[in-house]
Parts: structure tokens; sequence; C-alpha cells
């Protein structure tokens, strides 16, 4: 799990940021740009969802202390 979830959130933001640069800005909401839009969405989601499974490990370690 320790080399797991560094790279689940690396992986998480490269897919946002490949996801961001394939939206036509001028037109986000219309065609394929939806989809990047939707897909940059879910890949931030993911990514808040793995920090706070991170904090959440961090909280449990110290509670054993």
């Amino acid at each position: 799990m320790k080399i797991a979830l560094p790279l689940l959130m690396i992986l998480a933001l490269g897919m946002c940021i490949f996801n961001l640069t394939q939206v036509d800005w001028s037109a986000p909401l219309e065609g394929k740009s939806s989809i990047a839009v939707i897909g940059a969405m879910a890949s931030a989601s993911a990514f808040l969802l793995l920090i706070l499974l991170r904090l959440s490990k961090k909280v449990v370690q110290k509670l054993k202390e």
C-alpha cells in the first residue's frame, strides 16, 4: 500500500491533466469536450478520495500509538 497509493495519486493527476488538455475551451460542453470534462472531474474526484484514504490511514496510525 505504501507504493500503490502514491502511484494511484500520480495516475489520477496525470489523467486529470490529460483530460484538461483535450477540452475545447471555446465550447467545453459540446462533443468530445464534454467527455474530457467528465473524465477530468472523475479523475479529480478519485484524487481527492485517495487523499482522504491517505489521511485516514495516518489517523489510524496515530490512534494506535
